[in-house]
């Protein structure tokens, strides 16, 4: 966690939102990504952190196996991030900070068609949860930073 916390770090330096992931398989970092597209004109929904970590997982390919491989965010994935995380068959996914507003790793995949019931991916939350609230309330804190202001996201970090 502490290398994804490196990535969201200098996501925020750069202005982007800090979201930094890392890909580990048998304690060995495989991948990283941070998140990109908040900020200028080329923002996008695309370019999340977990998004770039898994293409640069998939061009990069192998003999892995994808079950064994525990992926660590400083945000709790969004929707799009946990179902393509389901796809790719990550084993485990540990994050810091839950997105109140877009997280979907509460989502109950046994409610959900087979695709996504037969999911045997393991959830961890809350792992080093200060450090990772501590770069939003920098982020949301900062008024040059437009991304998600004044979303409920936003007003919960904030009240923290």
């Amino acid at each position: 966690m502490k290398k994804a916390l490196g990535l969201a770090e200098d996501a925020l330096a750069r202005g982007e939102f800090p979201v930094g992931c890392v890909m580990v398989h048998r304690e060995k970092t495989l991948v990283t990504g941070a998140r990109k597209g908040t900020i200028g004109d080329d923002r996008n929904e695309l370019d999340h952190a977990e998004m770039v970590a898994l293409r640069r997982l998939i061009e990069r390919e192998g003999s892995i196996n994808h079950g064994d491989v525990t992926v660590f965010c400083t945000m709790e994935p969004c929707l799009m991030c946990y179902a393509a995380l389901i796809l790719a068959g990550i084993g485990k996914i540990v994050y810091a900070y839950e997105d109140v507003m877009g997280g979907g790793s509460t989502c109950e995949l046994s409610r959900l068609k087979p695709l996504y019931k037969n999911s045997s991916i393991t959830v961890v939350a809350g792992v080093m949860r200060t450090e990772s609230l501590n770069l939003f309330q920098t982020y949301f804190s900062n008024p040059a930073n437009s991304y998600w202001k004044n979303s409920l996201l936003a007003e919960y970090t904030l009240a923290q």
